[in-house]
């Protein structure tokens, strides 16, 4: 009888060893998966100063976990970055512009609810002294997204 509970005690704790080996597998390979996916979502942004007349801007975009600092724009030029969409689908990057006639004005470089299909291939935005366009990768037509303030 003894010998009949110890052999019971033994098939239990193989069994439980060779779940918790079943999960600890599941789960690498979900993460393996998770990042391969996040890979291949990765989404690029570019803004483009096209003020004309030499006329430099500054830029600040940030993240809620990424600040990319400040930047002197010269026309013609533009700035890049590249992330992944966090795994909520609320990823949010904003921007402050500030150039001769717009001292400080904040858009939206990239809102998720937004751009996740506007900007599959990029999100592409060009600085104007009308405004700013967005690039809409599914029309590959520029939309006159933003109005400087008055």
């Amino acid at each position: 009888m003894e010998s009949s509970r110890r052999h019971d005690l033994a098939m239990k704790t193989l069994l439980l060893a060779l779940l918790l080996l079943i999960m600890l597998l599941l789960l690498l390979i979900g993460l393996l998966s998770t990042q391969v996916v996040c890979a291949a979502n990765t989404k690029h942004v570019s803004i483009k100063n096209k003020l004309g007349s030499s006329k430099n801007m500054t830029l600040h975009c940030q993240s809620k976990d990424d600040d990319l600092g400040e930047h002197n724009i010269a026309d013609g030029e533009e700035f890049r970055w590249s992330f992944s969409d966090n795994v909520f689908g609320n990823t949010l990057f904003y921007c402050n512009i500030g150039w001769e006639k717009v001292q400080k004005y904040d858009f939206d470089a990239y809102s998720f609810a937004r751009d996740k299909e506007r900007c599959k291939s990029g999100c592409s935005w060009i600085v104007s002294v009308e405004g700013i366009y967005g690039l809409n990768s599914q029309t590959w037509f520029w939309e006159f997204i933003y109005h400087w303030p008055n």
